[in-house]
Parts: structure tokens; sequence; C-alpha cells
């Protein structure tokens, strides 16, 4: 593979498209807001930035990603010979069999069509191509160039040999990646997200605060960051969405999401992304907490 295409040039999509660019691959990022294209690319280079300021990157690479990385607003353009695309729009399933149905009918028959999906079923997306068995999910993890897991999902119909293709890619961008089956939530979360409502449920009835919830977690288990600014951090209309899709998907009451988080992406309070969540967010406070996942 030499050419990839990355559909989305929010968090998840700039952040893939500077990862494979990073690691030699031409990238055509596509995206129909030519802002949207210029914040992502601008975020692509302020990453880098940070990562030569700690000596963690050279600048003669920094100047070979941005120039892998080229810039389209209609899918059509920016699929052409591709090898590969990685969708990474919006968590909406219309949206995203939208796309998957427009990617079957211009790409050629040869490129592979993953999703970054993180919770929507791989086999429902497949569903609306006529190449199932070349669809498949590359879950990556924010920050994604910092991030070394890659949840590789297998929908219903993917083929033995897309698998391997999408494993090995993996490992080639220094990804550590796990294979999954096609179930709702996967496995990260599936896992994940229960634990992050039962921490705003915990919030909800009054158990206890957000800080006192999180240093728990923190001290307590060992984690880098508790639930609640987790939440925050993935986005709590992100988080809605998957509970949504896990309640669903399995049909058990456990996975209802709380109705402080309802509440709460309602009102537009979703997190760092709208500047206030569980915690208040300057601008200052973002930088400080990017700065510090890119730190590690």
């Amino acid at each position: 593979m030499k050419t990839i295409a990355v559909i989305g040039a929010g968090t998840m999509g700039n952040g893939i498209a500077h990862t494979f660019a990073q690691f030699g691959y031409t990238v055509n990022l596509i995206d129909v807001s030519p802002t949207a294209l210029e914040k992502g690319l601008a975020t692509i280079t302020t990453n880098l930035d940070r990562m030569l300021a700690k000596e963690q990157i050279s600048v003669e690479l920094k100047t070979q990603t941005l120039n892998n990385i080229k810039t389209f607003t209609t899918v059509k353009e920016g699929v052409a010979d591709v090898d590969l695309v990685v969708e990474a729009a919006t968590e909406n399933i219309d949206l995203k069999l939208k796309i998957f149905k427009e990617l079957d009918e211009v790409c050629k028959k040869e490129t592979i069509l993953a999703s970054n999906t993180s919770s929507i079923s791989i086999t429902k997306i497949a569903s609306v191509t006529k190449r199932p068995a070349m669809v498949i999910g590359m879950h990556f993890m924010n920050p994604v160039p910092i991030m070394k897991l890659v949840e590789i999902i297998r929908g219903y119909s993917t083929s033995d040999e897309v698998t391997s293709t999408i494993m090995d890619l993996s490992k080639k961008l220094n990804k550590v990646p796990v294979e999954v089956n096609d179930y709702p939530g996967f496995v990260a979360n599936r896992i994940l997200m229960p634990m992050l409502n039962e921490a705003i449920y915990s919030l909800y009835e009054g158990v206890s605060g957000v800080q006192e919830i999180d240093t728990v977690m923190k001290l307590g288990m060992a984690h880098p960051m508790g639930p609640l600014q987790l939440a925050d951090f993935i986005g709590l209309d992100v988080c809605l969405s998957i509970l949504k899709v896990l309640h669903d998907g399995f049909g058990n009451p456990k996975y209802a999401p709380c109705p402080l988080l309802v509440n709460m992406v309602t009102a537009g309070k979703l997190g760092v992304k709208s500047g206030e969540g569980f915690y208040d967010y300057s601008a200052s406070k973002k930088a400080e907490m990017v700065s510090a996942q890119f730190s590690k």
C-alpha cells in the first residue's frame, strides 16, 4: 500500500492522516468543509511541532509528513486510485452508510474500505457495498499519533486476506493491532463505556463529586485519567452514541445511558470540544490537556 485516503478532518481523521503520513504514506485527507481541512492541517502541524520540541521527530520528518498530505473536498476526487480508505466521519450510522455506498461506487475494485467507527457494526456498513469481503474496521485510539492500540474489527464477510493485510499495515505504523469480531462496542467500548456510564451514575446519584470520583479511579485503580475526565476527552456526545448502540444491540438495561449524560449532551455540554463538560475547559487548559497526552 502506498496511498491512503482518510475521510473526515476532525480529531480522529487528522490524527489518522498524521500517522500514515509520518510513516511515509501518501495521504489524501478529505472533508467537505475547507475550513475543517485547514483546521485539521493546523492541528497536525501543532502536534508535529510538539513532537519536534520533545525531540521525538526531526525537522526533516516533520517536513516530509506535511508534504505527504494532500487535501480534497470531494470523495470521488480524493479516493481516485487509492489502496485504502479509512472513514473517520461523525459516529452516525446513516452518514457512514451513505459514505460507504459512494465509496463502493467510485473506488477501484481492489481498494480496501475501512471504518474508524467506535461501535457501529462493520457487517452493517459492509452490507451497502458490493465488496463486503473488503470492508473492515480500524478503530484507532485518541490521540492517534501516540496511542498504540488499533482494534481491527472483522465483519461477518471480511476476508482473511484483508484482515491480514490491515493487521500488517497497522504494525508498519508502529501500532499494536488486536483482532476482534463484530459485536456491539467491539471490545474497547463494550468494557469502557459501561464504566464511564457508572461513573456518571455515581455523580448523578450523589455518591461523590467529579474530582473525588476521578481521584478514586486514578489513585485506586492506577488509571492515567479519571473516567469523567476521559468522557470529556472522548466527547459526551460520542459516549452517548456508543451507549445507545450497546443498549440497542444487546437490549440489556445495564447499557442504558445515565439521564445526566443525556441532559448534558442535550444542553450542548460535550466536554473538551465544547469547552465544558464535567470540567470547565478554558483554551489554555485544553491546550495543556492535549500537551499532556502527547508527552506520554
